[in-house]
């Protein structure tokens, strides 16, 4: 599959993204013998011979697929700048390098998802496609009817109208209650301000659903690897075809025989909608791996 020359030293652990485009206008970086200074070349780290300052890139790690239970107090990135524990944190026994697909804010628990699947983690966080994402969230108050007809028929934020969402309660205390709200859109802490605007904050928000995936019996603060079932549904959820798939898991011509890398004069958005792989995967794992984990303590 061809992507980004960037971003392929990005998912190779060279460098970030920013730094990898960095790398690339400087001359450091060859594809097939080549030098590259563009931004816009695209090659397939599969079949192409990418080098960076005359040493080769390692293999193409593995298509993986991780789930977490963020606990409360864990930035949804792998770096922060304040210092704060990271996602990263949570990760031991992980060797390839994962990405965070969207995000949950520090305060906010749940279920997580981390690949090295671009085409997959794009296709998931796409607006076209809608997956829907389920909080459960404890509010102040007792929501009327008025309130959560607000919430079903979009509420206007600073950002713009929010589609349409799902709201039912599921618990009535004296002071509090608690919802179950799902959304299709991922905007920035998006649950929180939805419900502050219709006069009932957040206290407790926690994901329990994305897509067709949830956290099932998996503790606070550990991990697992999806299984090849979880990872076929995934794909569909995120409107991956079969057929794409299988075409992903085709085998590939050896490395330094392929076609030279393309030039594609098209802004580089943060995320594009190519596609992901498929095949199966062992059993009890999505894409190698090792079938559960846990933080260290």
């Amino acid at each position: 599959m061809q992507e980004r020359l960037q971003k392929i030293l990005a998912h190779a652990g060279i460098a970030s993204r920013r730094h990898a485009e960095e790398i690339i206008q400087s001359g450091r970086v060859t594809v097939n013998g080549a030098v590259v200074r563009e931004l816009g070349v695209r090659a397939d780290a599969a079949c192409d011979v990418i080098a960076v300052d005359g040493a080769r890139l390692p293999p193409a790690a593995p298509r993986r697929t991780i789930v977490v239970h963020k606990p409360r107090g864990i930035v949804s990135t792998l770096d922060d700048p304040e210092g704060r524990p990271t996602v990263r944190t949570l990760l031991g026994g992980i060797k390839s390098r994962l990405y965070p697909v969207g995000r949950l804010d520090v305060n906010t628990t749940g279920l997580l998802l981390l690949t090295n699947d671009g085409g997959l983690a794009a296709a998931l966080l796409h607006p076209r496609r809608g997956v829907p994402r389920v909080y459960h969230a404890k509010v102040r108050g007792a929501p009327g009817e008025q309130a959560l007809t607000r919430v079903r028929r979009g509420v206007h934020l600073e950002d713009g109208k929010t589609l349409p969402a799902e709201v039912r309660v599921f618990e009535q205390r004296p002071t509090k209650t608690w919802l179950e709200i799902t959304v299709r859109e991922g905007r920035s802490r998006l649950v929180r301000r939805l419900c502050e605007a219709v006069g009932h904050p957040v206290e407790k928000l926690a994901r329990v659903r994305f897509g067709p995936l949830t956290l099932g019996k998996l503790s606070p603060g550990s991990w697992r690897d999806l299984t090849p079932g979880e990872c076929g549904t995934l794909q569909r959820a995120a409107g991956l075809s079969a057929g794409a798939a299988a075409a992903a898991a085709r085998p590939r011509r050896a490395p330094g025989t392929s076609r030279s890398p393309t030039w594609d004069a098209t802004p580089s958005p943060r995320a594009t909608g190519t596609r992901g792989s498929g095949g199966r995967a062992r059993r009890g794992a999505c894409c190698g791996g090792r079938r559960a984990g846990r933080s260290p303590r």
